[in-house]
């Protein structure tokens, strides 16, 4: 039942509650990108070349796509604090397998359940939106991602700190161990989710399918494929550009780039704010350009403060479009919320992938100017889409 459907719902959802989802989300989606800082020590830990660690990445995102899309709209017809202890404990078990892990293919099998576990991030997420009121929900999603976003960057530099003094082992190992803690907290401090049978599952995939007739979850899952693909496609590249000339970085120093990305936590504050306030079709623009902007910035890559200046407007620009896109598609009906989810989500890690491909192919063919174009290419496409959107639906 949600919380439209029974205003005794609501209440439940106090500030220490927003707190502990937005740190558990935090904890679950940092062990998507515990790799990236990683992938020039894994290279010889594993005899593989930076296209095949690439995969690595790109794989992770694949698992969570298809967690989004086969697990998420369960959320609509399941006990979701069920949902997410059970996917908590697949969890735990993934990530030791990696931690364990002895050749390159059972490290990249593992990779995508590793991705596939976590998307019990995105039952907390809607289920946070449906407990919050209408006027909150904005602030509460935005509140809420901003622990996620947190949890990326802290992910990025723990990953790199931890495993120059441990090895890249202890990361996954440490990640465990965090994951099976906060499935102990979350026993205790989420509510009851007791709703009436929904449909089969069969039933229920197939509308997922029919939310894609909603225009607004349309245009905002375009947008999130866009703006996920530009993402990826400089995150999946950086730790190559920073571990060779003129860097030459270690992974401690290359994960402590993670800590940029802060700007990106306060962005979906902001992005939350304003969605409240109805200004979500001009923080879409500025994003989109903040996004062109921060490639053009670093297209040369020699430069450490425009490379720094550019992943501090890349991550504001990046976070802010998509806590922007959730406050947007969780105005639709509350019911369906979890199925909403699949269809944005799905989209945003689809351009992941698409990104993350990229990165490893444009690299090795081209450099970092080639992966700085192709995001320039894609920050343009965001504000191609929205000047279409515009025509489309003027008054929206």
């Amino acid at each position: 039942m949600t919380a439209e459907a029974s205003g005794a719902a609501a209440p439940t959802l106090t500030p220490r509650l927003v707190g502990v989802m937005a740190t558990a989300v935090g904890v679950i989606v940092a062990s998507l990108y515990y790799a990236q800082p990683l992938l020039a020590v894994l290279a010889p830990a594993f005899h593989a070349s930076g296209r095949q660690l690439g995969l690595v990445v790109t794989l992770t995102q694949l698992g969570y796509a298809l967690g989004l899309l086969l697990i998420v709209p369960l959320g609509d017809v399941l006990d979701r604090r069920r949902l997410v202890l059970g996917l908590l404990a697949a969890s735990v078990l993934a990530l030791l397998g990696v931690a364990l892990a002895r050749s390159l293919g059972v490290f990249m099998l593992l990779s995508v359940l590793v991705g596939l576990s976590a998307v019990s991030a995105q039952v907390l997420v809607p289920f946070a939106a449906t407990l919050a009121t209408p006027e909150r929900r904005g602030r509460v999603v935005g509140t809420v991602m901003s622990g996620l976003l947190l949890g990326i960057l802290l992910a990025r530099t723990a990953s790199g700190l931890i495993a120059e003094v441990a090895g890249w082992r202890s990361v996954y190992l440490l990640a465990a161990l965090a994951v099976a803690a906060l499935g102990l907290v979350l026993a205790r401090a989420l509510p009851p989710d007791r709703r009436p049978r929904g449909p089969r599952y069969p039933q229920l995939m197939a509308s997922v399918l029919q939310m894609t007739r909603e225009p607004l979850l349309r245009w905002r899952s375009l947008y999130g494929a866009l703006v996920f693909a530009a993402f990826s496609v400089f995150w999946a590249s950086l730790a190559f550009l920073l571990a060779g000339a003129p860097y030459h970085y270690s992974e401690g120093t290359i994960g402590l780039f993670g800590l940029l990305g802060a700007a990106g936590a306060l962005a979906a504050s902001l992005a939350g704010r304003m969605a409240d306030r109805g200004g979500a079709r001009r923080s879409t623009l500025a994003f989109g350009l903040l996004i062109l902007l921060a490639f053009g910035l670093m297209l040369r890559g020699t430069s450490l403060p425009l490379l720094v200046l550019g992943i501090l407007a890349l991550d504001f620009g990046v976070q802010g479009l998509h806590v922007t896109n959730q406050s947007e598609v969780y105005r639709l009906p509350g019911e369906a919320r979890s199925r909403i989810t699949t269809v944005y989500l799905t989209s945003y890690f689809l351009g992941g992938v698409v990104g993350s491909g990229l990165a490893a192919v444009l690299y090795t063919a081209g450099g970092w100017t080639a992966v700085m174009r192709a995001g320039m290419t894609l920050g343009g496409l965001i504000v191609l889409v929205w000047l279409l959107e515009r025509r489309a639906q003027p008054r929206v």
